[in-house]
């Protein structure tokens, strides 16, 4: 009897529990079955995954030319400003070859205003011998011409001094033949006169006669000399104008000489334009020397393209550099999201979407974004080795698709958020 009684008891005392377990189960069936439908509902408006993380531009910092470090002025995790220096390479052998090429320039500018002053002069010059050796080649030409002439009128001349002299002579030896004649016969009317077998009368008229043609004989030797004296003077006048004829003949030949020399110039003018030309073109090269060589001084100080955080610094001050050679990472303050989604997610995914991130590294921090773009094509096509579904036995596997997601602000400086980190994005997809 004790028995029973002990387990009636305890069926009694059980029958609270049971109903109370009943009770409790009910409302956690509830509970499930609402928090199930808001999930439910939830989902049908928002797309995530737990497949996506942060990145960034990762910019390596390097010297466009080779030297020793002077000095590095940040140091790893320090965040600088796009400008901000970053190292400094001694800059003594760059500017020295500066100051070379602007003195090669100078150099090549002082040349070319010198042959350009010496092409203006040989133009000046040569316009001036042109003129002065045309006009000397025309004057002698002219004056051959005259000559020519007074040759001509020279020989005239001698043709008719001969002429005179001819009848000069004729006219002296008629007077000659005359005198004698005249004397002969004052001789023989003497003798007669003396017989007194002429008059007196006659005699004289004689001897008259006889003065007469002595005087007339003289004037006509006079004239004979006259004559040869003028016809050696024409003669004279001849040699003379026909030696001038021959030295403005010389003149003229050289006058034209030296035409055909002035001729020439442009030639000349032509090299000296050329020179010009060359050291105008010498000019440009020295002065894109010149640009280099301070391009090159100007690389000898290094600056941050942008501003970020300085990671992996690999260069301290007295290192000796190349070009190229990696002395830091800058991870720039633009940062994105590549969210991984599966393709079967994208189905109502649009760009410009707005986007919630969560990062595993700060929970309590929500990120304000929006969907940019997405990649044309899966994650598995751009492996390094695809797939090759066309061989052996094909299962058919979700693929997953990047997903670029911009943040539509900075996040907060007191978090150190960086490429790599984990990232949980919810897309809001209606």
């Amino acid at each position: 009897m004790v028995d029973e009684t002990v387990i009636e008891d305890k069926a009694q005392a059980s029958q609270p529990r049971t109903r109370a377990a009943k009770w409790i189960g009910i409302g956690l069936g509830v509970i499930a079955a609402v928090a199930g439908g808001i999930y439910y509902l939830n989902s049908r408006h928002y797309e995530s995954t737990d497949d996506a993380f942060m990145a960034g531009d990762v910019i390596q910092v390097s010297p466009r030319v080779a030297g020793q470090v002077l000095q590095v002025c940040v140091q790893d995790n320090q965040h600088v400003n796009s400008g901000d220096l970053i190292a400094e390479i001694d800059a003594r052998d760059y500017q020295a070859r500066a100051a070379e090429a602007r003195a090669r320039l100078e150099d090549t500018i002082a040349k070319a205003d010198g042959a350009q002053s010496n092409l203006q002069l040989t133009s000046t010059v040569t316009r001036a011998v042109l003129t002065q050796t045309g006009a000397a080649a025309g004057a002698a030409a002219e004056q051959v011409k005259i000559l020519q002439a007074r040759v001509a009128e020279d020989a005239a001349a001698i043709r008719a001094a001969e002429a005179a002299m001819g009848q000069a002579e004729a006219q002296q030896a008629a007077a000659q033949a005359e005198a004698i004649r005249a004397a002969e016969d004052g001789v023989r009317y003497r003798a007669m006169y003396a017989k007194d077998e002429v008059s007196k009368q006659q005699l004289d008229r004689t001897e008259t006669l006889a003065k007469s043609t002595a005087a007339a004989q003289q004037a006509a030797s006079q004239a004979t000399v006259a004559a040869r004296a003028r016809l050696s003077q024409a003669r004279a006048a001849e040699v003379s104008t026909q030696a001038g004829l021959r030295q403005a003949e010389e003149q003229v030949v050289q006058a034209q000489g030296r035409v055909s020399e002035a001729k020439s110039a442009p030639q000349q003018i032509d090299v000296r334009h050329a020179d010009v030309s060359s050291l105008r073109a010498q000019v440009e090269q020295q002065r894109a020397a010149v640009a280099q060589a301070e391009l090159a001084l100007s690389y000898t100080r290094i600056y941050a393209p942008e501003s970020g955080y300085i990671t992996r610094k690999s260069v301290e001050p007295g290192d000796f550099v190349q070009t190229g050679q990696p002395l830091a990472a800058l991870v720039s303050d633009r940062l994105w999201v590549v969210a991984n989604f599966k393709e079967t997610q994208l189905t109502r995914m649009r760009a410009g979407q707005p986007v919630t991130l969560k990062l595993d590294a700060f929970p309590q921090l929500r990120l304000r974004g929006h969907v940019q773009s997405f990649q044309s094509g899966t994650g598995a096509a751009f492996s390094l080795l695809p797939a090759e579904n066309a061989t052996g036995n094909y299962v058919k596997v979700v693929q997953r698709v990047p997903v670029k997601i911009v943040l539509d602000e900075a996040p907060p400086a007191a978090y150190r958020i960086g490429p790599g980190m984990s990232v949980e994005p919810e897309v809001k997809v209606q």
